[in-house]
């Protein structure tokens, strides 16, 4: 259900469900079949999700990060829902006794539905998870057959193609950015996502936000949700419902897309529509309301302003807000500032409207004030505005990396934690890696994560990381100094271990040979056996992973490794661990044997 937890075992239900639904006859044979199909491709995925261990992160009480809330995982659960009424309406759609535009309509449904789930695993962090490879060869399946679908079903043109579908143009982005080094692996953020979430801080990530109880989410899954309540395009809850010239009432975002498509009809009456005025339906979205606040459903964020002053979605408050930071008034702008801090981080929407009103260059700006809570405000305030990916081009355009690494350099505690995690957010496009990595980031990013706080040195790992998937940042982070903070996290004995963050970097960048060197100068091999033969499954694989990139067709390391102990847990990797580990510890072992036989 929109805006609550659903469990894997709950989303495994629905595709039990889906797999069940009465084949279609009509019209929409092919399509349901294809769907049915690419859904079920999906069940070991969600099965081996469910069957992860929690990270470190997820069980420590004070993170407030939770499993199953986070952007992929809603994009997916709203998939398949959506995927799901979307196959019981096709079924008993009946081509003879419906109008033309109504079998349009459900064609666009499932180009929505389609868009949705190939969106949600494109996003699907895969080292969050002890995915296989055999799943994640499925996932991809998935993937391909979902494109190819969108691209059948597409007839938009080229405007309404960039509105509607972001990943085809950045598969043309990320080309570009592949011929400079770049290599996209989004699968890789999960660990970084993990990371952002502040012990009290729900506004680092829309991901951070407090998990519903066990009850609450069992009860959701068995609500039927109102059918006046659903958009007729999308099939979703209307967070925004407005009417049409027809008299009819559509989710906004739909409707629009559904008239810069060039349709002239309403998609439900196919009338002709006199005009393309959208009228707010405010009663429709008062119902909708009182409806999630009686089964304590999250409320969808929507443009009407609330009748307790909130300030959400209301244009011509946010640019009064906006005006207020370049006022001179020191206590205006910090007011202002603490508005424009509470708006971004509630939803998508709100970031939206406040970067149209103009907010970013000025925020920018004031990254560098002397004024210390100015500062902080507005740091925060800048890194809930780049969680939604449109703004991260408007907030490095407004050249706020250079201010950025100057807080890191010399701001408040809050300060540079927060604009690590900026950093890290911003990042999250290829191209920026390459950007901020040339900006003086890396060494500011370093020292933070040897002399920070606890929080600053888990944001610092978090951008670290993401900035080292770029080849031409490895140097940069050797260079700087990273490697011999790493190593002594692994031999961590604190409350606040680093380890698992140690690991991560250190195993991407293992493969360069500046970094193996560096690595191996630091005398790493020891602690590495040691947190194989003991530590965690996950940080176990890391270690056999990073021992393998040291130790490859170097026997004199080899016998070292052999003579530590990595024997015997590199077998109990190689039997009971992830395919990964597998991999990873019979290759290792493969090798040892190899050195063992020369030594003879």
């Amino acid at each position: 259900m929109a805006g609550v937890a659903v469990s894997p075992a709950s989303l495994l239900l629905a595709i039990a469900e889906i797999s069940e639904t009465p084949a279609s006859t009509g019209v929409f044979k092919k399509d349901c079949a294809d769907l049915a199909r690419r859904v079920c491709l999906l069940t070991h995925l969600v099965e081996e999700i469910r069957d992860s261990p929690p990270t470190p992160q997820e069980s420590d009480a004070s993170s407030s990060l939770v499993s199953y809330e986070c952007d992929w995982w809603s994009d997916l659960v709203v998939g398949l829902q959506a995927a799901k009424r979307l196959l019981c309406a096709a079924t008993c759609f009946q081509a003879r006794e419906s109008s033309e535009g109504a079998a349009k309509r459900i064609s666009f449904q499932f180009q929505c539905v389609t868009w949705k789930l190939e969106k949600a695993l494109g996003n699907l962090p895969y080292d969050r998870y002890d995915i296989s490879d055999e799943v994640r060869e499925q996932v991809e399946l998935a993937r391909l057959q979902l494109r190819r679908a969108m691209q059948r079903y597409g007839s938009l043109n080229s405007k309404s193609s960039l509105l509607l579908f972001p990943s085809q143009w950045r598969k043309m982005h990320r080309a570009k950015c592949e011929e400079t080094g770049i290599t996209a692996t989004k699968e890789l953020f999960c660990f970084l996502g993990l990371l952002l979430s502040k012990d009290a801080d729900s506004e680092r990530l829309e991901k951070a936000i407090t998990k519903s109880n066990d009850d609450d989410s069992k009860k959701s899954d068995n609500l039927t949700i109102p059918e006046d309540f659903l958009c007729p395009i999308s099939l979703e809850l209307m967070k925004d419902p407005v009417i049409v010239s027809t008299g009819q009432t559509y989710e906004r975002s739909y409707i629009q897309r559904w008239i810069d498509c060039g349709n002239l009809r309403c998609p439900k009456t196919q009338q002709k529509l006199g005009n393309f005025t959208l009228t707010p339906n405010y009663v429709l979205r008062s119902l909708i309301s009182q409806w999630c606040a009686k089964h304590n459903i999250e409320q969808p964020g929507g443009y009407m302003k609330n009748c307790d002053g909130d300030l959400s979605g209301d244009m011509s408050a946010i640019r009064a807000l906006v005006r207020k930071l370049s006022t001179r008034s020191l206590e205006d702008r910090r007011t202002a500032l603490s508005e424009i801090r509470s708006l971004s981080k509630r939803n998508t929407d709100n970031r939206i409207l406040i970067a149209e009103a103009g907010a970013i260059p000025v925020l920018v700006n004031l990254l560098t004030s002397e004024d210390v809570e100015t500062q902080e405000k507005a740091v925060t305030c800048v890194l809930n505005l780049s969680i939604y990916e449109s703004n991260k081009e408007l907030i490095m355009l407004a050249g706020a990396v250079t201010s950025l690494v100057q807080v890191l350099r010399a701001g408040t505690v809050e300060a540079k934690e927060n604009a690590a995690a900026t950093l890290f957010s911003l990042s999250l496009a290829d191209e920026n890696k390459i950007i901020i990595g040339a900006s003086g980031a890396i060494p500011a990013l370093v020292h933070l994560l040897e002399n920070g706080s606890v929080r600053g040195k888990k944001d610092a790992a978090t951008a670290l990381f993401n900035l080292c998937i770029y080849e031409g940042n490895k140097g940069r982070a050797v260079r700087a100094g990273i490697v011999n903070p790493l190593v002594k996290m692994l031999s961590d004995t604190s409350s606040h271990r680093m380890v698992t963050e140690a690991l991560t970097i250190l195993s991407v960048l293992a493969g360069n040979q500046d970094a193996k060197k560096a690595i191996l100068k630091a005398n790493a091999i020891p602690p590495l056996v040691a947190l194989l033969q003991k530590d965690q499954p996950r940080n176990r694989e890391n270690a056999a992973a990073i021992l393998l990139a040291l130790c490859k067709r170097d026997n004199e390391k080899l016998i070292f490794i052999g003579r530590l102990g990595a024997v015997v847990p590199l077998m109990e990797l190689s039997r009971d661990g992830t395919e990964r580990a597998k991999r990873k510890a019979n290759s290792l072992l493969e090798q040892l044997r190899k050195s063992s036989q020369k030594v003879c």
